[in-house]
């Protein structure tokens, strides 16, 4: 069954749609970013979650303070590095991690390898910040992929309409959606059930 992160949660009852759906991950964006949150609030969001759905803290080339402050605080299981953060800087914190990685040609793929975490997570570029765009890049510049499926979490433009594709074309572990589940800017309880659920009915069916 593919596990599903739902990034960029910042509302109570946009936390409690994806748990009540069956979310793997629940994301909080501590980088700049329009879904950027503060640690104190992700806190609050976070004693919402049980503790079978893991919550991810996501950076863009972030301190070493500022990790371990939103972990300690938010009590993240997971840290996700989204900039162009040194590979012995993320063995150095040590934090169960995911490496994301814009894609732009199969040399963007091959990066992975530099990197020791626990899930490589394929996104695709962004434009007014790192991630978070909403395009779809090709997948089929993972054809080659030499990491294991079961450390891959596919992001970049996904949602309901081509989940079912993507899932069939690139196998991943997992996938990651931020704007696929917004409307008008804003996260929107119904589009995360039917993400979910589009992506659960589409595991079972590969």
């Amino acid at each position: 069954m593919v596990k599903v992160k739902i990034c960029g949660l910042r509302e109570e009852e946009h936390v409690q749609a994806a748990v009540e759906a069956g979310a793997t991950w629940i994301g909080f964006m501590f980088a700049k970013s329009k879904r950027r949150i503060s640690i104190e609030r992700a806190s609050e969001l976070a004693k919402l979650i049980p503790s079978h759905i893991k919550k991810v803290g996501v950076f863009v080339n972030p301190t070493e303070q500022e990790v371990q402050d939103a972990v300690e605080t938010v009590g993240l299981d997971y840290v996700q590095y989204h900039g162009s953060e040194d590979p012995t800087f993320i063995t150095h914190l040590g934090y169960p991690s995911i490496k994301a990685i814009s894609i732009r040609s199969f040399e963007d793929v091959e990066k992975a390898r530099l990197y020791n975490v626990d899930y490589y997570l394929f996104d695709a570029p962004g434009t007014d910040y790192a991630g978070g765009s909403g395009h779809v890049f090709d997948w089929s510049l993972l054809d080659q992929l030499s990491i294991p499926k079961n450390r891959v979490i596919l992001a970049g433009g996904l949602n309901s309409e081509n989940i079912t594709r993507s899932i069939s074309q690139v196998e991943p572990f997992g996938v990651d959606v931020s704007s696929g589940v917004e409307k008008n800017g804003m996260k929107d309880s119904e589009l995360i059930r039917q993400f979910i659920k589009a992506a659960t009915t589409a595991s079972v069916m590969k």
